[in-house]
């Protein structure tokens, strides 16, 4: 199965966020961990699209699925990321059913979505076959995740969780505690109840839920709230941390 398909059955599956380790051990070094997809971060790491696509291509042949956050969830950065290779895609700042059903025309092919068709490329193997086979592979296995993150997105919670062919709803924690007034105070009342309110809204449409965690401690908690679709980061702390503990002694 499919990341995809596993998220829809309700599975929980294990990951990881990179944003600055885009090496070509990672994919590897995180199989061994156990990961099982991993979202490569453009928002705040300044990586270009040649960067993900050649973490795509490392990911073949492990249990790993590629997938990537752009800038924006905005056609000019999906198109190019898909065909690159990389099966997921995670959409930062959705703050309306407008842009949700953006995020998922730039994923789908028609009649489903816009996305422009380029075949024999590295999404698709670089392989000769039928497009509609291949049209149809794609949109079955590419997982379409909106991240809710600020006031706004939480305003609209609702809409966006309804949002048809929207797969994962996905909390940025420190920006939505930013935009709620409290900075990086994950444990307030506002906080909470807003995510909370996320995760309702979540269930009532069928969703999973996705979260980033940066401790055991934290993931063991977002999976007794019911994430179904959690990853451990960020990796350039998790590096800082192991190197930390080893030179104490």
């Amino acid at each position: 199965m499919t990341i995809r398909e596993r998220v829809l059955a309700g599975e929980t599956v294990m990951g990881a966020m990179v944003f600055e380790c885009m090496v070509p051990a990672m994919p590897q070094l995180l199989a061994l961990a156990g990961a099982e997809y991993c979202v490569y971060d453009m928002e705040h790491s300044g990586a270009s699209v040649e960067t993900i696509k050649a973490q795509a291509a490392f990911c073949r042949g492990l249990p790993v699925t590629p997938m990537a956050r752009p800038p924006r969830g905005e056609y000019r950065y999906i198109a190019r990321l898909l065909d690159s290779g990389v099966k997921g895609v995670m959409a930062p700042m959705i703050e309306s059913a407008a842009d949700a059903e953006a995020l998922v025309s730039a994923c789908r092919y028609p009649p489903a979505g816009r996305r422009g068709a380029a075949f024999g490329f590295a999404h698709d193997d670089y392989a000769p076959g039928d497009p509609k086979a291949k049209m149809a592979k794609a949109d079955a296995e590419v997982l379409v995740i909106a991240q809710i993150e600020t006031e706004r997105g939480l305003a609209h919670a609702e809409a966006i969780a309804a949002t048809e062919g929207v797969d994962v709803i996905w909390i940025g924690q420190a920006d939505l505690s930013n935009f709620l007034g409290r900075p990086g105070d994950f444990e307030s009342a506002v906080y909470r109840d807003a995510c909370a309110a996320i995760r309702a809204a979540a269930e009532r449409h069928g969703k999973a839920m996705g979260v980033l965690a940066t401790s055991p401690a934290g993931m063991a908690a977002y999976r007794a709230e019911g994430y179904g679709m959690l990853a451990a980061g960020t990796d350039q702390a998790i590096l800082v941390e192991g190197y930390r503990r080893i030179l104490a002694g």
